[in-house]
């Protein structure tokens, strides 16, 4: 079984820079099969964005396609190492009722760990590891 989260982590997330279109997250989001993008300055990690914050911050808000994708950003968010136990990455998650962790290295992110990476990891017979291991339906 996994212990840390180099592990279990999906490698070489996807990013964008913050002054880019929010349409281009949501280009990256589709390309990459994923809901989440690391949103960068300067090649360095700023935050995150989802899909549902595409959604709530600049859809429902009705904000341009154009809306740099630092506006929608959640910038306050939770990061962890690729060295962190599994069990202290549940926990964080749990603390913070996060779905997602950034995994971190020198300011750079080189992984995401997600309630479906452990699914498949720790409960590999449920709903949520199926979800999370079939192929996306773009």
């Amino acid at each position: 079984m996994a212990k840390t989260v180099a592990d279990v982590m999906t490698a070489h997330p996807a990013s964008i820079e913050g002054d880019q279109p929010a349409s281009a997250a949501a280009a990256l989001m589709r390309d990459n099969d994923t809901g989440a993008i690391i949103v960068n300055e300067n090649g360095r990690m700023r935050g995150i964005v989802t899909d549902r914050d595409l959604a709530v911050r600049l859809v429902a808000d009705d904000k341009s396609p154009q809306t740099p994708v630092k506006e929608a950003c959640s910038s306050e968010i939770e990061a962890i190492g690729p060295d962190t136990s599994i069990e202290q990455a549940v926990q964080l998650m749990r603390s913070h009722a996060v779905r997602r962790l950034p995994v971190v290295e020198d300011g750079r992110a080189v992984g995401i760990l997600s309630i479906g990476d452990l699914a498949v990891e720790r409960d590999p017979n449920s709903a949520l590891a199926d979800i999370s291991a079939a192929e996306g339906n773009r």
